[in-house]
């Protein structure tokens, strides 16, 4: 039978700080594709976000988001001895609210930015492939999620310019 939620390492419990971070509280544990999982729950976690703060205050998440995620993730990382753990969704949350920030706070554009988020980062077009190998750790593992989201805020203004001007 198939699980649908991944185990921790040993040395870590669900209490723990690192695994509520670096898993967005259990959510990168859900499987199949724990990305996506975490994508969605980034939607849903940054949207009284941005109704109640707008864009600044979603782009202030997503930095918080990142610089609790270089932390968590590296201690997560030496938990399990694997350089990107599938489990880790806190790249996933850093990179949708910054692509959440950008876009108008309607579910259209939200909608865009996710699909577009996820191409981009299960795709990893150059240079987003490489930027996780060059940098390496838990940086690595942040940077190429934000790579990604640079990608599709680009992708999403230039299909939503093509629909203004069409």
């Amino acid at each position: 039978m198939r699980r649908i939620i991944t185990p921790l390492p040993a040395t870590l419990r669900f209490s723990d700080p690192v695994v509520a971070i670096a898993t967005f509280g259990g959510v990168g544990l859900l499987r199949p594709a724990p990305g996506t999982w975490g994508s969605v729950a980034a939607l849903f976690a940054g949207w009284p976000i941005a109704v109640l703060g707008g864009p600044v205050a979603l782009t202030i998440a997503a930095v918080l988001a990142f610089m609790a995620g270089v932390w968590a993730v590296e201690k997560y990382i030496a938990a399990t001895d694997r350089h990107d753990p599938s489990e880790v969704v806190i790249d996933e949350v850093a990179a949708m609210w910054l692509v959440m920030a950008a876009l108008p706070p309607t579910l259209t554009a939200y909608a865009l930015g996710f699909a577009f988020f996820r191409l981009f980062d299960i795709s990893k077009p150059w240079p987003i492939r490489g930027i996780e190998q060059r940098v390496g750790g838990e940086m690595g593992v942040m940077a190429d999620d934000i790579a990604a989201a640079l990608y599709a805020i680009i992708a999403a203004w230039i299909v939503g310019i093509a629909v203004t001007v069409g």
